[in-house]
């Protein structure tokens, strides 16, 4: 048994400032993806997955006894598969960013919730939003607390721009450039980020006055200018806003970015090669880029892997 492919995403803008209604913008990425499983004979890791799958059909009973107006489940035909041995077969890697466990929500949604939403409806604001909100439910076992969006975007598979919380719509990104000096990249750190202490640290600061004022001053307004510019094909206020954006986080959001990082991300705002920020939660993972001519960040980033994600 082999169920239907899943794809990793990437949130290119809004991490962290879509908890506080930011604009953002998430984009499917194909290079990683996950599927359901059976295997005669499976490996440690399908049993390590297929433990952890265990736990999560409790969490989906406990969710669905809650709130069975917001999902149901056939939770027979979905214990019976895990009882023989089903796992989540995925070459996503877990702390990175790039969403693993929203790509597994995905899966699970699709083939055992009742009554599903289906990619190939008119999907309406509203439709988008239950889905989010059925789904940041279903993605909390993971994080302790989820937006949603990772799974929505892994689900419908489309790029999904976020207006606010309660305003998100299915959006076209400008078409790639396959010889585009251009890029949005990712920088392999090494290292496995946590994605539950990071949010904690930032719900933390979120108390101080002066952090919630450079949120909504700087960090939401210069995301939301990139999202704008990123859209409208707009690439020199793009990278004008990307900059200014870097600079905040560096500032701002040193807990969540590698230590080892911070000289790399320096030197991309001096040298204006590229301009670093995070993917996702920080603390490890991938760090997204984004540089004007790829050859010169590949230059300057020589000691580093980098995986490009679009050319423009």
């Amino acid at each position: 048994m082999k169920g239907p492919l899943f794809y990793s995403k990437i949130l290119l803008f809004g991490e962290y400032g879509i908890i506080k209604d930011s604009k953002g913008l998430s984009i499917p990425y194909n290079f990683y993806n996950g599927a359901l499983k059976v295997d005669e004979n499976p490996s440690a890791e399908a049993i390590k997955s297929n433990e952890s799958l265990q736990r999560f059909v409790t969490y989906l009973e406990q969710l669905q006894n809650d709130q069975p107006e917001l999902v149901t489940f056939n939770l027979k035909d979905l214990k019976s598969d895990v009882e023989s041995g089903m796992y989540f077969d995925s070459s996503i890697p877990q702390g990175y960013g790039v969403g693993s466990s929203g790509a597994l929500v995905a899966a699970i949604y699709d083939k055992y919730a009742a009554n599903k939403i289906t990619v190939l409806e008119n999907l309406t604001r509203e439709k988008l939003l239950q889905l989010k909100s059925i789904f940041s439910s279903m993605e909390s076992f993971f994080h302790g607390k989820s937006s949603g969006l990772d799974p929505l975007n892994s689900y419908l598979s489309i790029p999904i721009l976020i207006n606010s919380k309660d305003n998100i719509e299915a959006t076209g990104i400008p078409s790639q450039t396959a010889d585009g000096k251009g890029a949005v990249f990712l920088l392999d750190s090494g290292i496995v980020g946590e994605t539950a202490p990071m949010v904690s640290i930032f719900m933390e600061n979120l108390k101080d006055q002066g952090f919630r004022r450079m949120l909504k001053n700087q960090f939401v307004k210069h995301t939301d200018a990139c999202v704008e510019n990123f859209l409208g094909g707009d690439m020199k206020s793009l990278f004008s806003n990307t900059k200014k954006l870097s600079k905040v986080v560096l500032n701002h959001f040193k807990p969540m970015i590698p230590e080892q990082f911070h000289g790399v991300w320096q030197k991309g705002i001096d040298t204006n090669d590229y301009y670093l920020k995070l993917c996702g939660s920080g603390g490890g993972g991938y760090i997204l880029g984004f540089t004007e001519n790829l050859e010169k960040a590949k230059q300057s980033l020589k000691d580093y892997k980098l995986e490009v994600v679009y050319q423009f």
